[in-house]
């Protein structure tokens, strides 16, 4: 941002430029892949690589910033990955292409990606990431260079979804039919561009040994976190995929509002119902919401959180964004810098990233109007994503506020007073088993009962304690007393049977 856009955002949005300010001081970068330590793992110091980087920055620099802070050579491996997948897309995208030119192009892509030197040069001089396929053997060159685990992965995916890309194109070239009918096409269409990536990074992920090895298996949630980006890009793009007759939304969602072709839906007299149908698209997208974030809730290292995290809640900010927007019909839109900033900040435990969903579930809830068809759809699909929430980080819990500290229960909250009893039912459970324990003489078992109150969701370890204590002395003296009771009965016994026996052999 150049000066006076600073001062303009100083004057007409203080609050952003606040926001701003903050992101720009204080969110650290967490690599630097042009550092000389950094060289093994990045690649930096071949040209070639430098090359490819480049390109990522030029094709997207939102994911660009989260894939360069990725740990090791996952940023490397990632940012080809991406860049493969980009070079098919943009072949696929390219209308100007003819279908026999094509489709051999399309089914042999996961060959060509390792075949050295090659490159393509037959795109549309309008085509945006033209020059990616110009230079392509770069690419080739650097996927040649990964270990055999990684460009497995690469490989396969590509082969995937280069097949699907080739039928639909094809489809769309000899048939005339350039609109997905159902969504049950949408999905499998999402599945074939997004989809497959999302796998295809979940793979990637185990095979770096950062994240679980059962990570990779992991396909609906994989699916899911995929779709949910791309067609949340697909409701946003809607005006400029229109205007370069690229149809992506399916027929069953906007045709049962009267529309024969979706261009249609920007004029003017048909706004309204041109809102009904994009709600249903986001009713569409939200199912995918909670998928999301249990794949999230998965993730054990922090720049692989990151790397899925933030663009997940760019998603929802953008669907809240386009929800019941009418400048979506005539522009493409996006969520303020500021507002982009914020969630980046945000965006750093599952906890926070559910909150987020949460927070903008409510404000799509709020804009939905009884009049939509869709109104009964929104109210569902936004209920679900505040009941994950609720389920998993439930709202009479505060978490801790600092290093040391414990959760604390809302007191304001009727679970609390549940939770309280629990507490105390579990704390006299773990006393009583202690106190069994030191009976039957085994300390060491004794001593670990205080864990199962720890186990059975207890907030203080020293109440616990406490409830233990209290109950193990009570019934510790009685046992104490019964134990003595029996010594004496069992002492003066013992003295009578002498006094008995020695009586008896003197008469």
């Amino acid at each position: 941002m150049g000066l006076s856009q600073w001062l303009a955002l100083l004057v007409f949005h203080p609050f952003e430029f606040r926001t701003l300010l903050q992101f720009y001081l204080y969110h650290e970068q967490k690599r630097d892949i042009k550092a000389l330590r950094e060289h093994p793992t990045s690649g930096w110091d071949r040209e070639s690589m430098r090359r490819c980087w480049e390109f990522l920055d030029k094709t997207s620099r939102s994911f660009s910033a989260v894939i360069k802070e990725l740990d090791g050579d996952l940023a490397r491996t990632i940012c080809l990955f991406y860049l493969v997948l980009r070079g098919l897309d943009t072949i696929e995208d390219d209308m100007t292409i003819p279908d026999d030119v094509k489709q051999p192009i399309l089914r042999k892509f996961h060959e060509l990606t390792v075949t050295p030197g090659w490159k393509f040069d037959g795109n549309g001089p309008d085509e945006k990431d033209r020059q990616l396929l110009v230079e392509y053997d770069q690419v080739v060159e650097e996927v040649n260079r990964l270990t055999p685990g990684y460009r497995k992965v690469i490989i396969d995916i590509t082969q995937k979804m280069e097949n699907g890309m080739a039928d639909y194109a094809h489809k769309a070239a000899t048939t005339g039919v350039i609109y997905l009918e159902a969504i049950a096409d949408y999905d499998l269409y999402c599945h074939y561009v997004a989809g497959l990536v999302g796998e295809g990074l979940s793979r990637l992920f185990s095979e770096s040994g950062k994240e679980a090895e059962w990570l990779g298996r992991e396909l609906e949630l994989s699916n899911s976190m995929g779709l949910l980006l791309q067609k949340t890009n697909i409701i946003r793009d809607y005006r400029e995929d229109t205007d370069e007759r690229r149809y992506f939304w399916p027929r069953e969602i906007w045709g049962k509002y009267g529309f024969k072709e979706m261009k249609e839906m920007y004029q003017p007299e048909s706004l309204e119902r041109a809102q009904w149908a994009q709600s249903g698209m986001i009713v569409d997208a939200l199912r995918h919401a909670t998928d999301a974030l249990d794949y999230l809730r998965y993730l054990k290292n922090q720049t692989v959180f990151n790397f899925c995290a933030i663009p997940a809640t760019m998603a929802i900010a953008t669907l809240e964004l386009c929800f019941m927007n009418t400048e979506m019909f005539q522009r493409n839109i996006k969520i303020r810098k500021a507002d982009a900033a914020q969630l980046i900040m945000r965006s750093t435990n599952p906890r926070d990233v559910g909150l987020i969903f949460r927070e903008y579930a409510r404000k799509i809830h709020a804009k939905a109007v009884p009049s939509d068809p869709n109104f009964i759809h929104i109210s569902i699909a936004c209920g679900k994503i505040e009941q994950w929430c609720e389920q998993n980080y439930p709202s009479f819990i505060q978490p801790p506020s600092g290093m040391g500290t414990q959760p604390t229960l809302d007191s304001s909250d009727a679970r609390t007073i549940i939770a309280n009893l629990e507490t105390d039912f579990n704390g006299e459970l773990a006393g009583r088993k202690r106190m069994i324990d030191f009976a039957n003489g085994d300390r060491k078992l004794a001593m670990s009962r205080i864990d199962v109150v720890k186990a059975n969701g207890k907030f203080s370890t020293s109440q616990a304690k406490g409830a233990g204590q209290e109950v193990t002395m009570g019934k510790m003296m009685m046992y104490v007393s019964a134990a003595f009771t029996l010594l004496l009965a069992l002492g003066f016994g013992a003295a009578y049977g002498v006094i008995w026996i020695a009586g008896d052999s003197l008469v």
